[in-house]
């Protein structure tokens, strides 16, 4: 639970994510959907509660509540940023460079000292760039959407087991989220990252998302299929609206 200046923002109990391969927070502004997954990073603190990660689906059991956030990428949990953070003092790069050789567990100093670490690294880094050029690989991310896509491919070159996207596809141009979805979804089914995504884009959510939870008030008040949720009462009367069939 959290609350801020005595106002319940999040009050959930035993919900359970990343069972399925992509899943989808929808929910009103206002809903609670990002404080959320900022509580899952504890980059806001719990009032009550415990977040507790199942690496591999498995019956053990990591509290993640309380760890830092370098051990928080060490054991997957990766989450990009709703706003994007400060990339001007890297290059586009060096920022994919570093997260690569900390997604194989490599120090960085050896990415420059061992060959054989340069190229596994760089070869990789290599592949994204061909299928997402940016303007200057080799200067710094500009505009917001080179912002967010270095944003996204980062945090997969870290190599997550669970990765939480928060607006993933604000200011990405159509074909370039299109493409970033479609490497999110192959990375989900492929290499069982489970993915949870907060978007306001709806139609990314029915394309994307195998489950969806809905929250409303702090609360998350259904969860199911996401063609169930699309037409389910509730769903349609406190955020789709009656007007949104066919669209």
């Amino acid at each position: 639970m959290k609350s801020f200046d005595g106002r319940v923002v999040v009050d959930v109990d035993d919900l359970i994510l990343g069972s399925n391969p992509v899943e989808g927070l929808i929910g009103p502004n206002g809903a609670g959907k990002t404080t959320l997954m900022r509580m899952i990073m504890h980059s806001v603190r719990l009032d009550q509660g415990t977040v507790t990660f199942h690496p591999g689906g498995g019956s053990s059991s990591v509290v993640i509540s309380s760890l830092p956030a370098h051990a928080m990428a060490s054991l997957g949990v990766v989450k990009t940023n709703q706003v994007i953070q400060d990339f001007e003092k890297l290059t586009i790069w060096d920022s994919l460079l570093l997260a690569a050789a900390r997604g194989r567990d490599e120090r960085p100093f050896r990415i420059f000292a061992e060959k054989r670490v340069w190229a596994q690294n760089t070869a990789e880094i290599k592949r994204y760039l061909d299928e997402f050029p940016f303007a200057s690989p080799y200067g710094f991310a500009k505009s917001a959407g080179e912002k967010k896509l270095l944003d996204i491919l980062r945090c997969l070159l870290l190599r997550p087991k669970i990765l939480l996207l928060d607006e993933p596809t604000a200011g990405l141009p159509a074909d370039v989220r299109d493409r970033v979805m479609a490497l999110v979804r192959q990375k989900a089914v492929d290499e069982y990252v489970s993915v949870v995504i907060v978007e306001h884009d709806l139609n990314v959510i029915w394309a994307l998302s195998d489950y969806v939870h809905f929250m409303a008030e702090g609360s998350v008040v259904l969860q199911g299929d996401p063609a169930w949720i699309r037409e389910h009462e509730t769903v349609v009367e406190k955020y789709l609206g009656k007007g949104h069939v066919g669209r």
